[in-house]
């Protein structure tokens, strides 16, 4: 039987309570958001896992099709794709579990897992095609004037979604109201819901501001995060803790994420894969961290090593003693006026 399974990036457009009639569109008539229905092929994976827009896993199979969203990913140790890269075949790949669709143009070895679809149309909804950014509502403008917790990386994977769970736990335990966001990257819930899970009362990404990945256009991006910005104001939290996914310096914009931060980042957590890494990102981008975490941290070789090259703490979130270390650091470094002053640093996390 087949099965329809929509992704997580479509998640703004309530496709399980109202599905979409299909209707193909000519290739020159495709742009990034489009939300797209794709049939899975055989001859590849014989299963895919997807990201539902609840989050978890749910499989599809040769024949089931797959509501998805034509974007960009850059990832620098799984894949690179785009869906201007789709030929005259009409093949889609999965970018993502999240359903971002596109073609993949360069690959890890071993390659990641990737469903090929026949793209059957465009998702339609009284005779026009739905989009991500069709499907956000309203955003009043509204400034945010919340001190925000800055968290770059070095790489993907160098653990910045470990260090915002362990930011936002201790958070908690100091009494505030959190916030929990991603600002760069690519469509996965996976990371904002391990961000709620560790207690931040509200979280979002740039999916909720209609961008299926931030690999776009300046002004694209720049809209979207205005949108994220008014949605953390609106929440009215006492902090953010916000994460630039990959580096500050690869396409997804994390430098412009920086930049319309400005003053309201009160400290910057650089996760980095390994001690070196810290060196080049401090060189390349130039700014120094106030705290390191990630891969490099994960033993006292690694955390002396940083200490050596650039002289900058250190703490390795694993750590069973982590809670009053990031606690006393978080208490130095938030304004007074984000909760008043600050309870005791947590005994642990």
């Amino acid at each position: 039987m087949t099965r329809t399974v929509v992704g997580s990036v479509a998640r703004g457009c309530d496709f399980a309570a109202r599905p979409p009639e299909i209707a193909p569109r000519p290739r020159e008539r495709w742009a990034t958001g489009d939300l797209v229905v794709g049939e899975m092929l055989a001859g590849g994976a014989e299963r895919f896992a997807v990201e539902p827009p609840g989050g978890g896993v749910s499989e599809i199979a040769a024949g089931d099709r797959l509501i998805g969203a034509l974007g960009t990913r850059a990832a620098t140790l799984t894949l690179v794709g785009d869906w201007r890269g789709v030929g005259d075949d009409l093949v889609l790949e999965t970018l993502t579990q999240a359903g971002v669709l596109g073609r993949c143009t360069s690959m890890a070895v071993p390659p990641p897992p990737i469903a090929e679809l026949r793209y059957l149309g465009h998702a339609v909804r009284d005779g026009a095609a739905v989009t991500m950014r069709g499907c956000v509502g309203p955003v009043p403008d509204r400034s945010l004037t919340a001190p925000v917790i800055l968290i770059i990386g070095t790489s993907m994977d160098a653990g910045k979604t470990v260090a915002a769970v362990a930011i936002i736990r201790v958070l908690k335990e100091l009494g505030l109201r959190v916030a929990g966001a991603k600002l760069t990257g690519v469509g996965r819930l996976r990371d904002i819901l391990a961000m709620s899970d560790a207690g931040a009362d509200h979280v979002l990404d740039f999916v909720d501001a209609g961008l299926p990945s931030t690999v776009v256009a300046a002004d694209d991006y720049e809209r979207a995060l205005r949108i994220i910005c008014a949605k953390l104001a609106a929440a009215e939290p006492d902090v953010v803790v916000a994460e630039a996914g990959a580096s500050p310096l690869e396409p997804y914009h994390g430098e412009l994420a920086v930049r319309a931060l400005g003053d309201r980042v009160c400290a910057t957590v650089l996760c980095a894969s390994d001690p070196y890494a810290v060196v080049g990102v401090i060189d390349a981008f130039g700014r120094r961290p106030d705290l390191v975490s990630g891969r490099a941290t994960s033993t006292s070789a690694g955390i002396e090593l940083i200490d050596k090259l650039v002289g900058i703490e250190a703490i390795n979130m694993f750590d069973p003693e982590v809670g009053p270390k990031l606690g006393r650091f978080l208490a130095e470094r938030l304004p007074e006026p984000a909760g008043g002053p600050p309870q005791s640093p947590p005994s642990g996390t």
